[in-house]
């Protein structure tokens, strides 16, 4: 029998004990007899709770997609042919490697160019440095004339702008011969290649796109009203779509400094360290702020009546039902827990569920799996 079917029929078996104890009172009270008594009540272990110590937290909801917390988009600083591609979609990849060659014969003819006007400066310097030395001597002998020593230190100097000039071009076209070879700045996977071998890549053009699994974000939003509950380095918990039944655990990185002017939302960033590579960008992920941490006296949120001026539960004891106020402390959203501050004790058994219609003082009976009247749901017991 399914839940649903249970929860009615002990619905239907609460109201009929209700009206036939009603109608029993009256029809004694009318005959001035003894009040028959209350029917036992037969419930089953799903409309049962024991409290329970165990850990509680609590904090605000967030949600978002994963994405790596390092990620790089290489481009093309040079335009040529690509001549090959050294890595593809998935392929992890070491800083530094190779991913692709762009043709650098044009630039490899400037390179070279570059280097031997660079050489031709050097020894232009150091020609007019040997000959500033010399006549540096022969104007300290006076030897020479302040007009002839002037020249040659000039000279000289135009020749250190020429190297400096030199090396300059040289250095320039050391980097494109350099940018001729792509390579990866970090290391990391290839989540994305847009080049072919034989495509022409262009300056600024994509090429490829780079991730560093070890350590993904989560980018999620709470409510403005929870921030005094939210810091940077608290605890997160989380479930991930793909992980159904792993739950998995990160700090709060960074939160933004103003809210969200339509929504009234704060951006929250959150740090997961993925060293096993176990997650994946684009993954949908649902958890909370661990902002408060307790361990205490539990109970599932359905078992607790707030209706109320203050909360409230049904327990059983000595076979009997009993209304006892509870204060009740923090609510974990994630195991749809409470914790009890007062009112009941460890190993209390709490009735939920459509068990909760029984009025006080009516005698229950937990029925137990292999009892037959449990597959039917609860129904008086015959005395």
């Amino acid at each position: 029998m399914t839940q649903l079917n249970r929860y009615n029929s002990l619905a239907a078996a609460v109201a009929l004990a209700a009206s036939l104890s009603a109608c029993g009172g009256e029809n004694a009270a009318a005959k001035g007899a003894e009040p028959k008594p209350v029917a036992t009540m037969n419930v089953g272990p799903e409309n049962i709770a024991v409290v329970g110590r165990e850990l509680v937290s609590s904090g605000p909801a967030i949600s978002g997609s994963l994405a790596a917390e390092r990620e790089a988009t290489v481009r093309a600083e040079i335009a040529g042919p690509v001549l090959s591609t050294h890595a593809d979609q998935g392929s992890r990849v070491a800083r530094g490697a190779l991913l692709a060659r762009i043709d650098d014969r044009t630039l490899r003819d400037a390179f070279l160019s570059a280097r031997g006007g660079a050489n031709t400066a050097q020894s232009t310097l150091n020609l007019a440095q040997r000959e500033l030395d010399r006549f540096t001597k022969l104007k300290e002998a006076g030897a020479i004339s302040d007009r002839e020593f002037e020249t040659v230190r000039w000279n000289h100097e135009a020749a250190e702008s020429q190297v400096a000039d030199a090396k300059a071009r040289l250095t320039l076209a050391q980097k494109q011969l350099d940018d001729a070879q792509v390579r990866a700045p970090f290391s990391g996977i290839i989540s994305a290649r847009t080049i072919n071998a034989g495509d022409v890549a262009s300056p600024g053009g994509a090429l490829f796109t780079l991730i560093d699994p070890s350590s993904m974000r989560l980018e999620g939003s709470i409510p403005a009203a929870q921030l005094s509950s939210v810091r940077v380095g608290a605890p997160v918990s989380f479930r991930v779509s793909g992980y159904p039944d792993k739950v998995f655990a990160g700090r709060i990185s960074r939160v933004s400094p103003e809210a969200d002017a339509s929504t009234g939302q704060i951006r929250v960033v959150v740090s997961i360290p993925n060293t096993r590579g176990g997650l994946v960008g684009g993954l949908f992920a649902e958890g909370r702020v661990a902002a408060d941490k307790r361990d205490g006296l539990t109970a599932p949120a359905t078992a607790i009546d707030q209706r109320g001026l203050r909360p409230a539960v049904l327990r059983l004891k000595s076979g009997k039902v009993e209304r006892v106020e509870v204060q009740i402390g923090l609510k974990d959203e994630e195991s749809e827990r409470v914790e009890i501050v007062q009112g009941v004790a460890a190993g209390d058994t709490l009735l939920i569920g459509a068990a909760q219609g029984i009025s006080a003082g009516t005698p229950v009976k937990v029925s137990t799996p292999s009892d037959a009247r449990a597959a039917g749901a609860a129904v008086p017991a015959k005395n």
